[in-house]
């Protein structure tokens, strides 16, 4: 189930953010690809606790930043609206609520737009988390 899930989540990445990603992989059970400013995005889905996802942007290596939606139940973040679905915004300890879909195809237009919007239109994600 999770493998043909992350095919059909590469799919829409290919044919609709063909400006945005430039490849991708499946392995160790998450999907990652290949971003065009070089760097990249892993969704994952947890195969053993049911719901569990994350969807990271990893930007550290170009400009020390990361988002991540997910919805890890930490407890630091208990007083978040949205909890256990929050979002880190640039970094691991800026964490504000998530308005990422709960449907996995529309999660992936979102994280991807998003995306788009911080590589061709500069937004820095203050409040679309």
């Amino acid at each position: 189930m999770t493998d043909s899930l992350l095919l059909r989540l590469a799919g829409i990445a290919e044919m609709e953010f063909a400006d945005v990603t430039t490849g991708y992989e499946i392995t160790q059970g998450k999907l990652r690809m290949y971003i065009v400013d070089g760097t990249f995005l892993d969704v994952w889905f947890s195969k053993y606790l049911q719901g569990r996802y994350a969807y990271h942007w990893e930007r550290r290596r170009m400009n020390n930043t990361i988002y991540r939606w997910d919805n890890a139940k930490h407890e630091v973040w208990k007083n978040v609206r949205t909890f256990p679905h929050h979002f880190h915004n640039r970094t691991d300890d800026n964490v504000s609520e998530s308005f990422l879909p709960s449907d996995s195809d529309a999660a992936i237009r979102f994280v991807l737009g998003f995306v788009r919007d911080v590589i061709y239109r500069g937004r820095r994600g203050e409040g679309v988390g």
